[in-house]
């Protein structure tokens, strides 16, 4: 059989987009990299694309088939193979095809049952040709899964112009969409060819994929008239509105499958059902035992909180006492951090995806994630104020802040420190969420910086003389719940400098990416220069939450120092949707009173950052080759009952032998026990009192900072001195 239908193709002699029309037989289709066409009816197609494995293996070349007649996709290790079993098979019905945001080459297929494969293809043309290929497949196949015999055979299903309802067209792709997706009419008939009861239950997403198609169908259009115009007269092809255009439909379009998908599944556990009752087996994490039959955390005691040999420790209601008690540190119980610098793969979330996808199917686009409650098996093996600790794992390149001759090397020498701070910061590029800081917790650490690193670039070996290192101390307290507010503070004495800083996460579900907006501000003092430095910090987000979810960082961060007159722009750049590099970030260093630019800053802040001077000079800094300096930490018998790493050693241990049932428990005995808490100081009107920070506006500032002080030193020599 012959159709005629629209296509796209790539003019190799003028370089430029046209439509043509054209006749195809329907039958099998091989991809090639001289000819690509888009058409309608559906096509057998073959080829090697990578497919990603995990962070060991990492990405592989193997060879793919669609299987239209099956409605499969199916791998093999290599061509030659491909008349063996196949190596991996995944349905495409109820699948969602996705264009990845990472790049141009790469995109996935989410099955219905929670399986996917990541791909990537050579060129952003043989993605779209894959892409759309196993779209009109899986539209095809997901309109028929809803019956038991087989899907129909292979038949056009025209989408090039969508009309009104009353076309033929649509009147064909309406009675068979209603037709055959469940066989309404003969389930209102009474008549019912299904095998099983779970087969009864309506499908109340007929209207739903019904106005995807026709969505599809007028993204396809859009992406045809814009292609097809003339770049001799009117409107050029690659307008940038028009590109804008596109873009955003295409946006649209998978935000809109992805959305459909977790309907699909959420619909598809409700079908899950005994014949011998309705009940809905919903996708979740199991329970403890104790929160199972109406059980809750708040009834543990004191003589029932062991859980599989491992025992909690108790806190009294007096713990609001505790709380609020400072620590007594002891710098020399502190030992070189012996944890591990990288956090080990994902695998537990493609495990896990289920509840992932159950997860979003519950929230709303914009919805404050504050008091969601996330998995346990996505969380990082630190509290949220550890990982502030781990923005100063260059304590060289921040105590050598003060080293500037003039105020502009200072203020560029902030910068530097700043840009290179957010490395380190993250536990390597997979996104995982930390633990989130319980009020009145805290985290205390420290670094020796040997005295010629500062000019030499060295770092700390342990066993080193101390008296030949600067001390750098770090504390950090959560100071509010609701809101969730933390506040650090680091000060080297014997360099005169310190920084205090209060942020508030604010995070917010944005479809398939979550964003966290970090608001505060932080203040750099040198006393020594009398020069007070005030920034802001940028956003992060969380994208590809349903693959291999990555961290990008975006926004827009403010440096100023008022008494110089110097101050700092950074942008942060997050990807656009086509095209562009990953972890942009740029700078401009000025001097306000004259309006001059005295540096300029581009590159990756997690890369290579390249600097520009006025005067022409160029320094160039490799922010993975920088040497790191590990904080030092008191053992965990050694800490107070509300320190970070005491606090959660239980999930912590529990996580690393990746039992998340147990650090599921852990978790929830640790947040009823905050609430229980909060409820106490609410029956009985007892305040909240923080420990090391004190509310000054609407910030919180450390008590005890180090230009208090200094200006106490020299106002009274008998002042004693104060350490964090």
């Amino acid at each position: 059989m012959q159709v005629e239908t629209a296509g796209i193709r790539v003019s190799e002699s003028e370089n430029k987009l046209d439509v043509h029309t054209q006749s195809s037989t329907q039958g099998s289709f091989r991809t090639s990299s001289k000819s690509w066409q888009y058409s309608d009816h559906m096509e057998n197609v073959d080829g090697y694309l990578m497919k990603y494995t995990n962070l060991v293996t990492g990405w592989q070349y193997r060879f793919f088939v669609l299987n239209n007649e099956a409605g499969l996709l199916e791998y093999f290790v290599n061509e030659q193979s491909r008349l063996q079993k196949p190596r991996g098979t995944l349905p495409l019905a109820g699948a969602v095809i996705s264009p990845s945001d990472e790049d141009s080459h790469t995109f996935t297929v989410n099955a219905i049952s929670g399986e996917q494969y990541k791909l990537r293809a050579a060129d952003a043309k043989e993605r779209q040709h894959w892409v759309s290929r196993l779209q009109i497949c899986t539209q095809h196949h997901t309109e028929a899964m809803g019956k038991t015999n087989p899907p129909l055979k292979t038949r056009s299903l025209s989408t090039t112009s969508q009309g009104s309802a009353s076309s033929p067209g649509s009147q064909r792709r309406i009675s068979y969409n209603t037709g055959s997706l469940l066989g309404l009419s003969q389930f209102h008939r009474g008549s019912s060819p299904y095998s099983s009861k779970r087969s009864l239950l309506p499908d109340h997403l007929v209207e739903a994929r019904e106005m995807m198609s026709q969505a599809q169908g007028q993204h396809r259009d859009l992406v045809q008239c814009i292609e097809g115009l003339p770049a001799s007269q009117g409107p050029s092809p690659l307008d940038q509105d028009l590109l804008l255009l596109k873009a955003t439909s295409l946006a649209t379009m998978t935000c809109l499958s992805d959305c459909l998908h977790i309907l699909q599944l959420q619909q598809v556990a409700r079908q899950k059902v005994p014949l011998g009752g309705p009940t809905i087996e919903w996708l979740e994490p199991k329970l403890p035992d104790i929160l199972k039959n109406g059980g809750t955390l708040a009834s543990i005691t004191k003589d029932s909180i062991k859980t599989q040999g491992t025992v909690l420790e108790p806190i009294e209601m007096d713990s609001c006492d505790i709380a609020g008690e400072q620590e007594d540190i002891d710098a020399e119980e502190e030992q070189e951090d012996s944890c591990p610098a990288e956090e080990e793969d994902l695998g537990a979330v493609e495990e896990e995806r289920s509840v992932i996808l159950h997860l979003l199917s519950q929230l709303k686009l914009g919805m404050d994630l504050t008091r969601v409650v996330l998995p346990t098996f996505i969380l990082e093996k630190r509290s949220l104020l550890e990982m502030y600790a781990d923005f100063m794992s260059h304590p060289d390149l921040f105590v050598a802040i003060t080293d500037g001759a003039s105020p502009m090397e200072r203020m560029v020498q902030f910068v530097e420190y700043y840009l290179t701070s957010f490395h380190e910061g993250r536990k390597g590029a997979i996104a995982k969420k930390p633990y989130n800081p319980i009020i009145g917790e805290t985290f205390h650490c420290s670094w020796r910086v040997p005295k010629m690193a500062t000019s030499q670039g060295g770092i700390q070996k342990e066993g080193s003389n101390p008296s030949d290192c600067y001390h750098l101390r770090f504390v950090a307290e959560q100071v509010s719940h609701h809101p969730p507010v933390s506040g650090f503070y680091a000060e080297c004495q014997e360099r005169q400098m310190c920084v205090n800083t209060h942020v508030w996460t604010k995070s917010k579900f944005m479809g398939m990416s979550i964003g966290v907006s970090m608001i505060g501000e932080g203040n750099l003092h040198l006393l020594e220069h009398g020069e007070e430095y005030t920034f802001t910090l940028p956003s992060a987000y969380a994208r590809s939450i349903l693959t291999v979810p990555w961290v990008e960082l975006g926004g827009k961060v403010n440096v100023n120092c008022a008494k110089t007159g110097y101050s700092a722009a950074i942008t942060f750049q997050t990807k656009p949707f086509y095209g562009g590099k990953l972890h942009r970030v740029n700078a401009e260093v000025k001097h306000n009173p004259t309006n001059s630019v005295v540096c300029r800053v581009q590159g990756e802040w997690n890369g290579v950052l390249e600097f520009s001077y006025s005067n022409g000079e160029t320094r160039v800094i490799d922010v993975t080759k920088l040497p790191v300096t590990r904080k030092r930490v008191r053992p965990n018998d050694r800490q107070g009952p509300y320190e970070s790493r005491r606090l959660w050693q239980h999930v912590t241990e529990s996580l690393q032998q990746r039992d998340m049932e147990k650090a599921t428990e852990h978790k929830r005995f640790l947040e009823e026990r905050q609430r229980k808490e909060e409820r106490h100081r609410t029956e009985t009107e007892t305040p909240w009192r923080t420990k090391y920070f004190e509310r000054k506006g609407e910030g919180w500032v450390y008590h005890k900072p180090l230009w208090k002080i200094v200006s106490g030193r020299s106002s009274s020599p008998a002042a004693s001195q104060a350490n964090p």
